[in-house]
């Protein structure tokens, strides 16, 4: 990989990964405020024909909380490999991962060959 892709991912993945790091805040001021509502005796959301139970609401946020700190950690992993300048060799193959690829999916391990063999 070459300096100017080298450099080109190593903002992307650290924009990335800021970018995560404000959904995740985000989210978690949402569970708390939903926490609130959900310990208000008065709050009868499971009869509430207008809108979303706070049950469902909690799962989904839930959900959404769960896979950003996925990519949290992949993406963590990827900074390890732009650290150590293994970033962007196919962890399966040791073949360079086309920059087209990391541009879409930067935390990949694998190229697009060995990706389409272990989809398989």
């Amino acid at each position: 990989m070459d300096d100017a892709h080298r450099a080109e991912f190593g903002a992307l993945l650290h924009e990335r990964r800021a970018e995560i790091e404000r959904t995740l805040a985000a989210l978690a001021a949402d569970l708390d405020a939903l926490a609130v509502a959900r310990t208000d005796a008065t709050a009868d959301d499971e009869h509430d024909p207008e809108g979303v139970t706070l049950s469902g609401e909690w799962s989904r946020l839930e959900g959404v909380r769960a896979e950003q700190e996925r990519e949290r950690a992949q993406l963590d992993a990827a900074l390890a490999r732009w650290d150590a300048g293994s970033y962007g060799v196919c962890a399966s193959c040791g073949r360079p991962i086309p920059v087209g690829r990391l541009r879409v999916r930067p935390a990949a391990t694998l190229c697009v060959a060995c990706a389409e063999r272990a989809a398989r």
